[in-house]
């Protein structure tokens, strides 16, 4: 179903380089960007491509609320790494945030953000699809750089897939680490790339990292996306090969990415 975008749009900005992309990509095309960073890494570069860039906590939700409201948003994305350790270090949790906690049966991905969602649809808010500003970014079927795949590696990254995706049907991660048809790692609270140091440092060396959308993926939040630093985490704990699944993962800084795993003789495939 299409949607009539609005000139005016929001964004709630975690780590990394995809939410600067997606401001980039929404200027370009005549779109003014109101940012809500969350994150320190990225605040400067996202005041590039955006109207207004406003630095909360993610525990700040009433300020974050009455932002949104006052700059007019009615059309918001969520991009970029929130990590949910933050639930962990509390850090400025306001009221309306502790509260929101209570109410949570589960504190799984999919819960919090459906909850999140919910709490934005009541003012007014319509949540967008990740994609949606950056469909070039998500990457096709095939080997991305030099490095072809050996057998035994396509058997590793066969279970993989479907491990990973057992996984994410029970909303646990997206990622896991294989090796020799042996589990190493799957992914946690901690995120692809503490996975990759946890699965990596067990194998010792030729971990292969397998990461998928979940099956019933909900593109308005947690999109899987990978970028250099995955590489350089690759390449740091001697994993050998990265796949993901084909038409439903962003790669953001894909040139970078495959120049980097074709120096390193790292493989990056899409399934």
């Amino acid at each position: 179903m299409s949607i009539a975008l609005e000139q005016r749009q929001g964004l709630i900005a975690g780590d990394g380089l995809l939410p600067v992309k997606m401001a980039q990509y929404a200027k370009e095309n005549g779109f003014d960007v109101v940012a809500i960073s969350l994150s320190n890494d990225n605040y400067k570069q996202l005041k590039k491509y955006c109207s207004k860039v406003y630095s909360f906590c993610p525990g700040e939700v009433q300020k974050i609320e009455d932002t949104l409201v006052l700059e007019g948003i009615k059309q918001l994305t969520f991009l970029g790494k929130v990590s949910k350790t933050v639930l962990l270090k509390r850090p400025k949790f306001d009221e309306r945030a502790i509260d929101f906690i209570k109410k949570a049966i589960r504190l799984n991905d999919d819960k919090v953000m459906l909850m999140i969602i919910e709490e934005m649809e009541k003012i007014g808010i319509t949540i967008l699809d990740q994609t949606l500003f950056i469909k070039n970014l998500m990457i096709p079927s095939g080997v991305l750089g030099k490095i072809q795949p050996s057998a035994e590696q396509i058997e590793d990254v066969n279970y993989g897939y479907w491990l990973a995706k057992e996984s994410g049907k029970l909303d646990i991660g997206q990622s896991v680490i294989i090796k020799d048809k042996m589990i190493m790692a799957v992914e946690a609270i901690e995120g692809t790339d503490k996975c990759i140091k946890r699965g990596c440092k067990i194998a010792k060396k030729n971990g292969r990292i397998i990461k998928v959308a979940k099956p019933a993926q909900d593109k308005r939040f947690d999109i899987p996306a990978i970028g250099l630093r995955t590489l350089k985490t690759m390449k740091k704990y001697k994993a050998d090969l990265i796949a993901v699944e084909a038409g439903e993962t962003i790669i953001v800084d894909q040139e970078e990415v495959i120049k980097f795993a074709n120096k390193n003789n790292i493989v990056v495939m899409a399934v």
